[in-house]
């Protein structure tokens, strides 16, 4: 079999939007090998939940506090998913140029994983791709809340996508 499955999650803000896992959201958890916080967090419970199902990556979002720091959540993360160096930042910046911005962040990624707007995206350019999975639980202008499923095999996100749970 092999490869990675990695459900990549933003935006939580628990207690106030996520009181516990939503079942949707849970449903995709269950087949998850590695779990992909891209911030705003809010309390740690949060990610020691998400542990529950599988092992849990996150960085700090604007809106987490020393609770979440303390779990390890660091600013910017690289990590390597079955050969894909993935890197993950809640906040990317402005949309014009965000592609070209990643590749200076993160030269050496493959895919860079942030949240931070809420809005679900999907874009490859300057030699990366750049995903944001939405937020579960604060779709705020969006129809749907949100989350994604990366599926990685020997170096290669060979799917990705953004899935509705709400």
């Amino acid at each position: 079999m092999g490869g990675v499955r990695a459900v990549a999650i933003s935006d939580t803000h628990a207690p106030r939007r996520w009181k516990s896992c939503p079942p949707r959201v849970a449903e995709h958890l269950r087949g998850a090998d590695v779990i992909l916080h891209a911030g705003d967090v809010c309390t740690a419970s949060v990610l020691d939940e998400l542990a529950e199902y599988a092992p849990v990556h996150a960085v700090l979002g604007n809106n987490d506090g020393p609770d979440v720091a303390a779990w390890g959540v660091p600013e910017r993360l690289e990590l390597d998913l079955d050969g894909l160096a993935v890197a993950m930042v809640h906040d990317s910046g402005q949309a014009r140029g965000r592609t070209a911005r990643m590749r200076r962040w993160f030269p050496a990624a493959d895919l860079v994983v942030f949240g931070h707007s809420h809005i679900p995206f999907d874009e490859t350019g300057d030699g990366v791709r750049v995903f944001n999975p939405g937020s579960p639980t604060d779709r705020r202008r969006q129809p749907h809340g949100t989350l994604g499923l990366l599926d990685i095999r020997d170096g290669r996100l060979t799917a990705a996508q953004i899935v509705p749970v709400t």
